[in-house]
């Protein structure tokens, strides 16, 4: 090959390699303890039901501490029952972040008072379940999320009584804010 030649196919290789350099950084980020829960960050609004009622709210998941945590900050409404004048605002924080081994684990705080330590036994994209361990006197809960089709996340919380099997308490769709424009 001539001189000509090589300096024609390095032309022509050279985007192509810091290309496919690009590539493989940017698969190897995404491949961080971080993937299952990806398709949760962002904003989000929903309508719920449950046993309070019919209710409507708005959550988000950012992460922080340079990527150490994620952070669910939740909103919800439920009108008044028949007969009281107020309904339920509920506010909540959810802390997730890995330990050591890959295990993953959140702290729930809400404005009621309550506080559940939570661990995900499942954490897929798309699908991701929390549990609280309970003991023979206290309650369990188990929040999920589960994306669909449509683009949609299906969020359920169930509770379970000491040596009950969980029983669905609140429901509802999210779909992704609108982008402001």
């Amino acid at each position: 090959m001539n001189v000509k030649a090589l300096l024609i196919c390095s032309a022509l290789l050279l985007p192509v390699i810091p290309g496919s350099a690009q590539n493989t950084e940017i698969s190897a980020k995404s491949a961080d303890a971080w993937t299952p829960f990806r398709f949760l960050v962002g904003d989000w609004v929903g309508k719920g039901s449950g046993k309070p009622g019919e209710g409507s709210g708005y959550f988000s998941f950012a992460f922080d501490l340079g990527g150490k945590i994620l952070v669910r900050k939740n909103h919800s409404e439920y009108p008044p029952k028949p007969g009281e004048k107020t309904g339920i605002v509920h506010d909540d924080l959810l802390i997730l972040y890995s330990k050591a081994g890959g295990a993953y684990s959140a702290i729930y705080f809400d404005n009621e008072g309550h506080v559940i330590a939570y661990k995900i036994p499942k954490a897929e994209t798309g699908n991701i379940i929390f549990e609280s361990e309970g003991t023979e006197k206290e309650m369990r809960f188990r929040l999920t999320y589960d994306f669909k089709p449509d683009g949609g996340v299906d969020v359920g919380f169930a509770m379970a009584a000491p040596g009950q099997d969980f029983k669905p308490y609140l429901s509802g769709l999210a779909y992704r804010k609108p982008a402001a424009h």
